[in-house]
């Protein structure tokens, strides 16, 4: 078995973190004071990954990506996670359920995506339908050709820029032994569309300047050509191209965590405290050894959801046991960072009270925590029929 990484996934990371370093850091301070990413700059972001050949990296070379593996793909998310999330919004990954475009909508909204002319939301939450989608009440009724859609969604993030969102409804009710279970229909909306309305959403203490969204629809028509896979089958449209997202969580909070780690590293060996660096009391020297020994767990197990994913191979319990693992060793790592800097950490003079504040949100998005536990245990369980 090999650990190591082959040159051109060195090079992948090289440039990325590069990218990061010289293209997102300088920014960052200014998007944490104003909570906002002026349009030029994120234009010019994304311009420039569009010229280093990295946008829409996570897509087929035949629709116009870089085709990189879910490795390749995996280490490249981890290098952006050192970053602000609201300016690496625009290094431009668009969502790979785009893939299930056909006909006329991949001239319209897969193609134009993948180049970087138009960018996408993605919009399953509702205020009463965050873990279980099936409850959710925005749905869309047939009338003749057309759908007729009611409801709202919220926490959507990156709507403030979309240009066109991938949303999905309720589209009919069947009655089965466990009770009533809903029908999920994905349906392809432009900003803009009569009857549907993009709002601000809530101030969130985590990544300030990526912006969460309210969608709302008031009797928005929108045409049968607007619906993405078949009706009624969004659960598989969703379950063959959104699960591998999580494994996006956990190399973004590998990769914030190796940048907090650096902080708490150079730090403890500057501080000093009763004459000596504080790296010699083993207070702090504990701590910093446990971090890097979780934060190389949580890499290289979620390097293998990926290299299981490239392989063909069930991930479904590994990458949830990534996603859980590293959103929860972020939070350990940074809080461990802030105690390290003691209350110079809290103060807005270094970014670590911003990764603390960044990590929270990590463990609620794309499955709680609890969620991935479900996940886990489910897959354990099922083969033994309990």
């Amino acid at each position: 078995m090999e650990f190591g990484l082959g040159e051109e996934q060195e090079m992948i990371v090289s440039t990325v973190r590069s990218f990061v370093e010289n293209e997102i850091y300088p920014h960052e301070a200014e998007i944490e004071r104003t909570g906002h990413v002026p349009l030029e700059l994120g234009d010019e972001i994304r311009n420039k990954v569009i010229d280093l050949g990295f946008y829409a990296c996570n897509f087929p070379e035949e629709v116009g990506g870089a085709g990189l593996s879910h490795v390749d793909f995996t280490l490249v998310e981890r290098e952006l996670g050192r970053g602000s999330m609201a300016l690496t919004h625009f290094f431009g990954r668009p969502q790979k359920i785009l893939m299930a475009c056909t006909g006329e909508q991949r001239e319209r909204y897969l193609l134009p995506a993948v180049r970087g002319e138009r960018m996408d939301a993605l919009a399953m939450t509702e205020p009463d339908a965050g873990s279980d989608i099936r409850s959710m009440k925005c749905t869309a009724v047939r009338e003749g050709g057309d759908w007729i859609v009611n409801g709202s969604k919220h926490f959507i993030s990156g709507a403030e820029h979309a240009d066109f969102f991938i949303v999905f409804v309720a589209t009919g009710v069947d009655e089965t032994p466990k009770g009533a279970k809903k029908r999920i229909t994905g349906f392809l909306v432009d900003r803009g569309h009569p009857g549907f309305e993009v709002r601000d959403g809530y101030n969130s203490v985590s990544h300030r300047g990526y912006k969460n969204c309210i969608l709302t629809f008031d009797d928005c028509r929108l045409p049968g050509n607007q619906v993405l896979g078949e009706v009624d089958d969004g659960f598989a449209v969703m379950n063959e191209w959104l699960y591998a997202t999580r494994l996006t969580v956990a190399a973004s909070s590998v990769g914030r965590a190796r940048r907090c780690f650096d902080y708490a590293v150079n730090y403890a060996a500057e501080r000093k405290q009763f004459g000596q660096q504080i790296a010699k009391f083993q207070g702090v020297s504990f701590q910093i050894a446990d971090m890097i020994t979780e934060i190389d767990a949580a890499d290289w197990l979620t390097l293998a959801g990926a290299w299981r994913l490239d392989r063909g191979l069930p991930a479904n319990r590994e990458i949830a046991s990534a996603k859980l693992y590293a959103s929860e060793m972020l939070a350990r790592v940074t809080d461990a960072t802030l105690q390290v800097f003691g209350g110079m950490g809290l103060m807005d003079d270094f970014p670590i009270e911003r990764f603390w504040r960044d990590a929270r949100v990590e463990r609620i998005w794309d499955g709680t925590s609890e969620i991935q536990r479900h996940i886990i245990s489910r897959e354990l369980f099922r083969p033994l029929g309990a």
